[in-house]
């Protein structure tokens, strides 16, 4: 590949002297300009490895000329040479403090300027080499990163997973939570990341529930305090599960698992966390939950109509519920409905959640 020099002189003579002296070697290709301006938009649309500058040019003189190019983000650092015949401190202490890499006289006719010159057409050379290498590693710490991520993701699916095997419903639900879920907290403006991975977590919220017997999660009537006792352990039973993970992912399941059942006034379980000490994926996860497993058809019950079941939230508001995320949700009204009444066309569970987990990778 040719080393590309950018030569800016508003003397032609200047130009072409420089230019048979850079591309003598036939490895410097130069593009040269009498205006520094079109030198200046020229350097906008292409990359260069090496850039020669007269000081002493109409409309903008070379001084400004570097701080320009300094300012783009491809020229922070390769070698920027000043060509002046002022040799003055007042003018080099310019051209320094503006980025230039080094300067030559007007008319490099020594041997030593000759060798300067070529050792900085080498040094932009090495300059593109390392910054190259710089972008080769960006991506594959990038490809590294996404591949790291997508495990982690395949571990969250597994373990809600785990869960639906306990209940044939709850694949459903669990897809249903983490659809809301996702609609709240964008509602809500949370940052773009925190929105794909409480979508992500949320079905986590119920993982808890492996350690519950049969006989109480699957009874087909209602539970007894003692048994309504035993089934409220599921949440720390799914914050210890998913407790002290180097995963973010993984952390925030062990938030939502834990604290999606407490409840905005403080009456909520297991630690009676109130208003914003509740973590504010749990927070959202818990208006999502409830309001599926109302509008769910369970052993014990019937499925609540959604009109009832928005009712429910508007009524629980400031008690049950924190009340920017009931608002949140609702103000999104005809896309809740859309995603519960899609519940019976949906496609099998594993497939889902590999849609899932697929979506959030890409979005």
């Amino acid at each position: 590949m040719l080393t590309q020099a950018l030569l800016v002189d508003d003397s032609r003579s200047v130009l072409d002297f420089l230019t048979r002296l850079l591309e003598a070697d036939g490895a410097v290709q130069v593009s040269a300009y009498t205006d520094p301006l079109q030198a200046v938009t020229s350097a906008m649309q292409r990359q260069y490895d090496i850039v020669l500058v007269d000081y002493e040019m109409p409309r903008m003189d070379g001084v400004t000329f570097i701080r320009e190019l300094r300012a783009l983000e491809n020229f922070a650092d390769i070698p920027i040479v000043m060509i002046t015949s002022v040799q003055t401190d007042e003018v080099r202490i310019k051209a320094l403090e503006a980025g230039a890499t080094d300067f030559l006289p007007k008319h490099p006719q020594t041997l030593e300027t000759r060798v300067r010159l070529r050792n900085l057409v080498r040094l932009g050379i090495a300059v593109r080499q390392l910054n190259d290498r710089a972008d080769d590693l960006v991506r594959e710490v990038a490809g590294a990163t996404q591949k790291l991520q997508e495990r982690e993701e395949e571990i969250i699916l597994r373990l809600a997973l785990a869960v639906e095997y306990r209940d044939n419903d709850t694949g459903e639900h669990t897809l249903r939570v983490a659809k809301y879920s996702r609609l709240i907290a964008e509602q809500l403006g949370l940052p773009p990341r925190l929105c794909r991975d409480i979508y992500l977590a949320a079905p986590l919220h119920d993982v808890g529930k492996v350690a519950i017997p049969d006989s109480i999660l699957l009874k087909p009537g209602r539970l007894n305090a003692e048994e309504i006792a035993i089934i409220r352990t599921h949440a720390v039973i799914g914050g210890r599960i998913l407790a002290d993970s180097h995963c973010e992912l993984i952390q925030l399941g062990a938030e939502i698992a834990a604290a999606h059942h407490e409840r905005w006034d403080g009456g909520g379980y297991p630690n009676g966390l109130k208003g914003a000490d509740i973590p504010v994926a749990a927070r959202v996860v818990a208006v999502a939950d409830v309001f599926d497993a109302l509008t769910m058809k369970r052993p014990y019950k019937d499925p609540m109509p959604l009109a009832d079941a928005r009712r429910y939230l508007e009524d629980n508001k400031a008690h049950q519920f924190d009340p920017a995320c009931v608002d949140a949700f609702l103000s999104r009204w005809s896309e809740v409905v859309t995603i519960a009444t899609a519940q019976h066309a949906m496609a099998p569970w594993q497939a889902e959640m590999r849609t899932l987990s697929t979506a959030v990778r890409c979005g």
